[in-house]
């Protein structure tokens, strides 16, 4: 593992978590089931924590840094870590969480000693080892319980499907609080021998010049990322000779952004899954990156897939069923049904071939005059437009049609576009039924910590009007 500036050999990282892990055990007196929380920017220090925590039997709550300390509060409250480690960037914050949720906080330095007794082994597979609250807007999160054989599993089949090896470089940018940073590549990589190049945080600029100095076959990106790096005047000239693939961690990704990275002949690979599925669940192959655009992919060998609810147009609700698909929240909230079906909200349809393609969520489909409409069927075609740099489609009530067509518009910085010339653009591509009957201009749309958009605050804007 490659961190600020520093190589760390698979030896020298097992022998830091044994080290980690005698700290916790005599030190600290972590006791199996206990949870650590971390907060900070992507460490080496917190995947040697992950590793000694899962030694021990014990489990770590990563908290997303993006957060507002209520929402750690609410975390903390709701999984009762006694113990908080973080790093120099998060020193005040931690200090202040700990003394509000009477947590007893440790700097990264903190984790040095251990004695030399090294502490007992209570791994286990059923073991938890790993918390991560998912992504949405109600205010109580939902916590996944992740064991030590759900991250195995997610390792076999990602490491797999990514024809991952020992003479592999994986270059991770993405927060290693989510399972998107740390379990699509990170851990995977790991399983495999192969190098990981580890970033405090995403910048063009660390990630551009990852790729002349240390020259990585594999990286994960997210829309977010791949539009600063095609937007960053380094692009053009960028090196991006030694990758292979670049793999993306989204239901769905903007055709424009892939079209980029397809002309630099790269092929982008995307992968689908959520927070409770490991999350690696559905995967589209380099092979098939240039003529699958817009598809997720294959379930891999090992992940059972099938539609619920299938509505006129083919396309149903995604259950998943696999060895990296959690089986609760916390503390004992079942997350699947009695056959093991964990049910995600997002709305697919398979193709002829068995491949798979996210067409939105159930929550956020628009029934109007009875008629089921995808926001994404609205959103892409609108995104092609030139003057419009983000967009969000949604249903409000209609009392003609049961619910209308209503979309959030943000412009690029000097652009102008009136309501008719969008809707015109629209009219060209789509059915009149799905047309918006609505139109909303705001400065960003409203997003959560993970960046999902609160189609619900939209609709409640239009509703009042």
């Amino acid at each position: 593992m490659v961190f600020d500036g520093r190589v760390l050999s698979y030896s020298a990282l097992s022998e830091r978590a044994a080290s980690i892990a005698a700290t916790l055990w005599h030190d600290w007196g972590v006791r199996p089931g206990d949870r650590v929380a971390w907060l900070g920017l992507n460490h080496v220090e917190q995947v040697a924590l992950l590793f000694a925590l899962a030694g021990i039997g014990a489990v770590l709550l990563p908290l997303n840094f993006r957060l507002a300390p209520a929402e750690w509060d609410t975390l903390v409250a709701e999984c009762g870590p006694a113990h908080l480690v973080h790093d120099e960037a998060f020193a005040p914050a931690a200090a202040a969480l700990g003394a509000r949720n009477g947590m007893a906080v440790h700097a990264l330095a903190s984790l040095q000693g251990g004695g030399e007794h090294a502490a007992p082994d209570h791994a286990a597979a059923d073991a938890a080892v790993l918390l991560v609250a998912t992504s949405g807007t109600t205010s109580r999160p939902k916590v996944a319980v992740h064991t030590q054989a759900n991250l195995l599993a997610n390792m076999r089949i990602a490491s797999a499907v990514q024809r991952m090896t020992p003479q592999d470089r994986v270059l991770t940018v993405l927060p290693l609080f989510h399972v998107g940073g740390l379990c699509i590549q990170t851990l995977p990589a790991l399983y495999a021998g192969a190098q990981v190049l580890l970033h405090p945080r995403f910048t063009p600029e660390a990630t551009f010049g990852a790729l002349s100095l240390h020259r990585p076959t594999l990286t994960l990106q997210v829309p977010a990322t791949m539009k600063a790096l095609v937007e960053h005047p380094d692009w053009p000239r960028a090196d991006l000779a030694s990758l292979r693939a670049v793999w993306a961690g989204s239901s769905l990704l903007p055709a424009q952004l892939v079209q980029a990275f397809h002309e630099r002949g790269l092929p982008v690979c995307n992968v689908y899954g959520a927070t409770e599925t490991g999350p690696f669940s559905i995967a589209l192959p380099p092979e098939h990156a240039f003529d699958h655009v817009g598809s997720c992919g294959w379930p891999p060998e090992g992940v059972e897939v099938r539609l619920a609810n299938t509505g006129k147009d083919g396309s149903g609700e995604v259950c998943l069923r696999a060895g990296n698909v959690v089986q609760r929240y916390w503390p004992d909230q079942p997350a699947c049904d009695a056959d093991g079906w964990f049910r995600t909200g997002d709305l697919a349809s398979r193709a002829a071939d068995g491949s798979y393609s996210i067409v939105g969520r159930a929550k956020e489909l628009i029934i109007s005059g009875g008629e089921n409409i995808h926001p994404a069927e609205i959103e892409a075609p609108l995104s092609d437009h030139p003057a419009v740099l983000e967009c969000a489609a949604f249903g409000v009530p209609d009392a003609d049609w049961g619910e209308a067509v209503a979309v959030a518009v943000v412009l690029r910085p000097g652009a102008q576009a009136s309501d008719e010339a969008l809707r015109e653009h629209l009219a060209a591509r789509l059915a009149r039924f799905k047309l918006p009957r609505h139109w909303v201009r705001l400065e960003a749309l409203p997003k959560t910590a993970l960046g999902k958009v609160q189609r619900q605050s939209l609709a409640a804007r239009v509703r009042r009007g």
